[in-house]
């Protein structure tokens, strides 16, 4: 891959010039003094100690004639591949046969006379440290015939230890079937021998492919490279106590006085799965950075962590020409140089220009002990840094978007890296509680089980400057709400409760929220209830389907409440309270709406709620706020009646007494004469074209159309109206939904706006009949009668 427009090619000062933050050069002197590393490595040998049989065909001979290779291909089957958690076939992707394991038999006593003093080197080839040791597991005995080939992917890890593939290529008179390796920008090519066998290792999260093979076969077995030792530790004894302590100066200066937790990112160059990712595996380069910046963070007084980061990067982008081989069965992407062994030739689809926006975002974190915490944080980008710029890596995913007038041209690439974590010792809980809320809530509660309150408050009071964004998740209310309470200081207690919303809170949280408010008081209550109701926050914003959910359930909570003991039915009214307040308002906001089926139709989605309004007043006694809620439905108010309807819909699981004590009973009542009165009204006659004027505007042309629309006879009206004033007519006949046809007939000056009333008029009359008719049959069969 090319550099893009704006990063360096050379990694030693790609992060350095000038260097005027102290992460920058923190960087800059990791990749001075340990080299990016070898992420594959080559090594050659006689294939005398190699003794392989292959049931149905035999001992195999090498070089593997033409002859056996056949037979071989015989034997085998279409070899798959996967893909995320999907093991496919598919011939586009990769063309090859794979022998059954069972039909193999290698005399390993032999082989590995060869085997393990190829490995030994190879792991020194790789930068991997001499405590550490490389043992190889067979995986698959693969043939490529001509044509035949495997497209650009990377491996899978099989197996917690596994760190890389082993190629063990067979000699043969094969051309073609290029074995290429790519990482961090880097590429490099392997051809197979006519007389030796070729041993090609690399590191698991290398993309690699198999050009197509021109002639002959080319047959090779594969096994998964593990691991045995621990790579930072073997590196830890060889770390450069100078530029530890030169690190930790750096880290000294990017953390200085500050009164906020922060942390230093160093992004590693290799990929690791949260299967793989260890302190004792990390690869080549990887390991002996690893091992000295663990020695600055003890100089500097600092904690360290392993992570997982992804990086999302939107690059301004254009589109780049491909080249394509055609192989056996169809075509095939191919570099334009296949002579060049080492050059920088791997494929890219987009020619990137300026990096415009970079977010890192790190879970699963592993501490010096290895032990995981779960992490979902996001960091910001003076917290980050990398020797090697993410740019030169491989995307897991991309997304192109092409000129689209006023934006485009930009691609999305999202990167998984490792990343070393480090921050100050001072700032280690908050730091920690950033990352995972729910192992601090679990920490706080652990101190003041051990008595250390103190030390409780003081933690938890570092948390204010980030909690409310980094605590959002629906699981942590139940410890928060216990811990809040155990802390004994309501301004800590309001703080850890403030990034909770009404809509997490369930039954279950009844007894330890009655406690709270038992604890601090019904002041203390009711602002804490107000924020999670999103107090700061228009109703129209704070108001959505997860709401209307929660009030259908809140006759739940406001039964658990009322059995908890001390404050828990005065908590649950001040819950349905609040719950009528935003309810009636965003009603209110509903009934201003001017198209009316959109106002039909939202405030009918309104009534399970209002229904669950009632019944919790009715559980708790709070005959006042019931009446207020059944005032309002009882308006003078046609547009009410939906809400209405739909909310006796919602309760008519509620018996008798329950309807008596909720208000439904007068709700229903009333719904039922409202609708009596519709249907006694007169049948529009054919002849009546009058249509009622829609409230809003009281402007001059809207008192024309006013006229318009009352009169009885008038069907059609011809207006000579200027652009402007059309729009104003066209918009307010759109938005009220008026049976109207309204066109423009564009001659003489000015044009002319034809208005013409539709038969829709008295069909809408009789559907709104019909449904009056069916919700009244309803009422007095299931709600009124009873």
């Amino acid at each position: 891959m090319s550099p893009p427009l704006g990063v360096r090619s050379d990694y030693s000062a790609a992060m350095s010039s000038p260097v005027t933050f102290a992460r920058d050069r923190f960087a800059s002197l990791l990749g001075e003094a340990v080299a990016p590393g070898a992420f594959s490595a080559r090594r050659a040998a006689r294939p005398d100690d190699l003794r392989l049989q292959v049931r149905g065909v035999g001992p195999i001979a090498l070089p593997v004639s033409i002859r056996q290779a056949k037979e071989l291909c015989l034997m085998g089957q279409p070899a798959r591949f996967g893909k995320g958690e999907q093991t496919l076939l598919d011939a586009k992707v990769r063309d090859t046969w794979e022998i059954p394991k069972s039909r193999i038999k290698i005399d390993k006593r032999q082989w590995n006379s060869t085997l393990r003093p190829i490995l030994d080197r190879l792991r020194a080839d790789l930068g991997l440290p001499a405590g550490c040791d490389l043992t190889a597991d067979f995986h698959s005995m693969l043939v490529y015939a001509p044509g035949q080939f495997f497209a650009p992917h990377q491996d899978s890890e099989k197996a917690d230890a596994m760190i890389g593939t082993l190629v063990v290529t067979l000699p043969s008179a094969s051309k073609g079937g290029v074995l290429v390796v790519e990482h961090v920008g880097r590429t490099a090519t392997y051809r197979s021998s006519k007389e030796l066998l070729s041993f090609v290792a690399f590191y698991a999260d290398c993309r690699h492919h198999i050009r197509p093979v021109t002639s002959g076969y080319r047959v090779v077995l594969t096994y998964n490279l593990l691991l045995e030792g621990d790579t930072v530790g073997s590196a830890a004894g060889r770390a450069d106590s100078g530029l530890a302590d030169e690190l930790g100066r750096c880290l000294d200066e990017h953390f200085g006085d500050s009164d906020e937790p922060t942390r230093l990112v160093y992004l590693l160059d290799h990929e690791y799965t949260q299967r793989g990712l260890s302190w004792a595996r990390l690869k080549g380069s990887d390991a002996s950075r690893a091992a000295t910046v663990r020695a600055a963070a003890d100089a500097a007084d600092c904690e360290i962590a392993l992570a997982l980061a992804e990086v999302h990067e939107t690059w301004s982008a254009y589109e780049a020409e491909p080249s394509w081989h055609q192989g056996r069965r169809g075509r095939y992407w191919v570099d334009d140089d296949e002579d060049d062994e080492d050059g920088d030739d791997s494929p890219d689809d987009y020619e990137l220009q300026e990096l415009i926006e970079s977010t890192t975002s790190l879970d699963c974190w592993l501490d010096e002990s290895e032990e995981t915490t779960p992490t979902s944080l996001t960091v910001s980008d003076h917290e980050v840094c990398a020797t090697t710029p993410t740019a030169y890596l491989s995307p897991h995913e991309s997304s192109y978007e092409g000129y689209m007038g006023n934006y485009g041209n930009t691609l999305d690439r999202w990167y998984r890296r490792a990343a070393i974590v480090l921050w100050p010792r001072r700032w280690a809980f908050a730091v920690r509680a950033q990352a995972s809320p729910g192992w601090a809530l679990d920490r706080l509660a652990d101190l003041v089980r051990a008595g250390d309150v103190a030390v409780a408050r003081e933690g938890a009071a570092t948390l204010a400057s980030f909690w409310r964004i980094a605590a959002s998740g629906k699981q942590l209310l139940g410890k928060a709400l216990t811990v809040a309470r155990d802390l004994d200081e309501p301004g800590i207690a309001a703080m850890l409760l403030a990034p909770f919303q009404i809509e997490m809170l369930a039954r279950t949280h009844a007894a330890a929220l009655a406690r709270l408010a038992a604890h601090y008081g019904e002041s203390w209550a009711h602002d804490v209830v107000e924020v999670w109701f999103g107090r700061d926050r228009p109703v129209h914003s704070s108001w959505n389907p997860q709401r209307a959910d929660w009030l259908e359930s809140l006759p739940d909570v406001c039964e658990a409440l009322r059995a908890a003991p001390k404050a828990g039915a005065s908590t649950a009214r001040l819950l349905s309270a609040s719950a009528w307040t935003r309810l009636r308002e965003s009603a209110g906001l509903l009934l201003r709406l001017a198209t009316p089926s959109y106002r039909y139709k939202t405030l009918g989605e309104l009534g399970p709620s209002v229904a669950g309004m009632l019944v919790s007043t009715a559980i708790i006694g709070a005959a006042d706020l019931r009446d207020e809620v059944v005032a309002f439905l009882c308006q003078d108010n046609d547009d009410l009646v939906a809400c209405a309807i739909t909310a006796l819909r919602a309760a008519r699981a509620a018996g008798p007494p329950t309807r008596r004590e909720s208000g439904l009973d007068v709700v229903a009542r009333h719904c039922a004469t409202r609708l009596k009165a519709r249907l006694a009204r007169p049948a529009r006659a054919t002849d009546d074209w009058s249509i009622e004027f829609p409230r809003g505007s009281h402007c001059e042309l809207c008192a024309t159309l006013g006229a318009f629309l009352g009169d009885p006879t008038r069907r059609s009206f011809e207006w000579p109206l200027a652009e402007q004033s059309r729009r104003h007519i066209h918009n307010r006949i759109d938005e009220a939904e008026l049976p109207v046809h309204h066109q423009t007939r564009r001659s003489g000056r000015p044009y002319t706006l034809v208005l013409r009333k539709t038969d829709a008029l008295f069909e809408r009359e009789r559907e709104a009949r019909r449904r009056d008719q069916a919700d009244l049959v309803w009422l007095g069969r299931t709600v009124v009668a009873q």
